[in-house]
Formats: C-alpha cells, sequence, structure tokens
C-alpha cells in the first residue's frame, strides 16, 4: 500500500495528508498529544480501513509536517474550520470520520457547524467532553499542558505523557518516542492548551442524527470513560463500545479488534 506523502495548501496552510483505497472517503483524524500526526496515531489502521474504502489521513496545523498556521479562536473550533477547508482542497464532499481525542473533537466540529458534510463518526476518547464523576484536568491532560512549559520539551516529559496514553506501554516502541520527539520540537508546533477550550457538551449535540460510534478505553486517563456517557446520553443515534486493560489509544492498543469494528459500523447499511 503507497502510503507516500502528499502534500496540498489549505487556504494557505502547506498541508500534509496520506490518500490510499477507494470507495466511500474516511478522514481519520489524529489527536493533540506532543509529537502527533496522522500516520503515528493511524499507523496500525490505515491499511485495514483501506480494504474496502479510500481512506484519508491529514496531519493538523503544527502536527507532523503540516504547516503551524491556524485561525485564531477555540482550538476545537478552529481545526474544524481547517479540516472542512482540507476536504474543499482535496475534492471531498461528504466523508466519514475517525477522530481520537483533539481529532474526536474536531471531527464534532465538523458535524455540528456542517452536518451534509458528514455520513458517520467514529469518535475516540473525544477532547472537550464533560466528566460526570472524575476530577479535570486528569493527569494525562496535566501532563500534556506542561511539555511545553518551563524547560520545554524533553524525551523525559515525552514518556510521561505517553506512559499515560496506553493501559500497556510495551506497545510503545523507541522509534514512535524518536518520531513524536521531532514532531514535538518543530518551531511552528501549535500548542493546543495555549488556546481557548470549546466544551463540545455545552454544544448541541441532540441535533446530530449522524450513526455514531463512540469507543473508550475503560483506562482511559487522559479522558476517562465517564465523558463517555454524556455523547452517549445526548446523541440520538450514538452509541458505546468500552475496551477493559485499554487506555486513550484504542486504536493502538486495540488495533485488530478496533479495525474490525469500525469496518463493520461503517459499511453496515
Amino acid at each position: 500500500m503507497d502510503l507516500s506523502d502528499k502534500f496540498i495548501d489549505v487556504a494557505g496552510t502547506r498541508t500534509r495528508y496520506h490518500d490510499v483505497g477507494q470507495g466511500e472517503p474516511t478522514i481519520l483524524v489524529h489527536g493533540g498529544g506532543p509529537g502527533a500526526s496522522g500516520l503515528s496515531n493511524y499507523r496500525k489502521n490505515v491499511e485495514a480501513l483501506a480494504a474496502r474504502r479510500r481512506v484519508i489521513v491529514v496531519d493538523l496545523p503544527g502536527f507532523g509536517e503540516t504547516e503551524g498556521k491556524l485561525k485564531d479562536g477555540p482550538i476545537f473550533e478552529a481545526m474544524g474550520e481547517f479540516v472542512r477547508a482540507f476536504m474543499d482542497a482535496i475534492g471531498v464532499q461528504t466523508a466519514s470520520f475517525v477522530g481520537n481525542s483533539l481529532g474526536g473533537a474536531t471531527s464534532l466540529m465538523v458535524a455540528l457547524r456542517a452536518p451534509e458534510r458528514v455520513n458517520r463518526l467514529v469518535l475516540m476518547g473525544t477532547g472537550g467532553s464533560q466528566a460526570i464523576f472524575t476530577p479535570m484536568p486528569t493527569e494525562g491532560l496535566r501532563r500534556m499542558a506542561m511539555f511545553h512549559a518551563g524547560d520545554g520539551p524533553s524525551m523525559q516529559k515525552l514518556k510521561g505523557v505517553i506512559e499515560l496514553l496506553v493501559f500497556d506501554t510495551k506497545s510503545i516502541t523507541d522509534a514512535l518516542l524518536e518520531e513524536r520527539l521531532k514532531a514535538a520540537t518543530r518551531k511552528d508546533v501549535i500548542d493546543i492548551f495555549k488556546r481557548p477550550p470549546l466544551d463540545i457538551w455545552r454544544e448541541n449535540l441532540a441535533a446530530l442524527k449522524h450513526r455514531t460510534l463512540i469507543v473508550w478505553g475503560r483506562d482511559d486517563r487522559v479522558v476517562p470513560l465517564d465523558s463517555a456517557f454524556i455523547l452517549l446520553k445526548t446523541m440520538p443515534n450514538a452509541q458505546l463500545h468500552v475496551y477493559p486493560k485499554c487506555g486513550h489509544w484504542a486504536q493502538w492498543e486495540k488495533a485488530d479488534e478496533f479495525n474490525a469494528l469500525v469496518a463493520d459500523f461503517l459499511d453496515r447499511p
């Protein structure tokens, strides 16, 4: 499968993406942890999901190899607007979305602001969700927020963040850490924690009629499981799948199960 880099101008932002497979477009939107990028989040998923559909993996502004140019304002709103502009740039009118953390909130903002552009939604550990029982911010969010503070980024800080993204740290390779540290120390990286937040739960989620699969790790230490229940309760066509012994990266830690679950959900009539 050809995962070579593609670049396109999106409203003045040089944007990297990957585009494989044929059929209905599905856009994979990564999270906002230090050094995140499309492939670093979805390396274990692209080939399996592209077997029966077109899969597009985008680097958001300031992540991966996309320029750090983003409209001012709340982070999820700005990223959602960017993704809509990206869809225009590559000629995709409607797509299904798979979004992790920041990517989940970004996907929701696309659906909220332009519902006609979205087919189905898969949301994992969605950022901006309100926890019911867990004190916020979580330890994972605090470590992310401190990554660029003080003496700045370091491998030690990065390891401190990444170890809270997964249930079992054995799945984290040195190569992945090096890749993410390089991306996290770019001069134009966007620190999402310096942007005003947008509380997704205050949006009119009940207006979203899209079929939605909510996926969560039971042991998520970044955005806790109880955050899923507001989405589940409010979105009329949502269902929830919870993985035990799984953290914030369900698509990484439970890749084979996740790929089968998502492919079935997206293909179901």
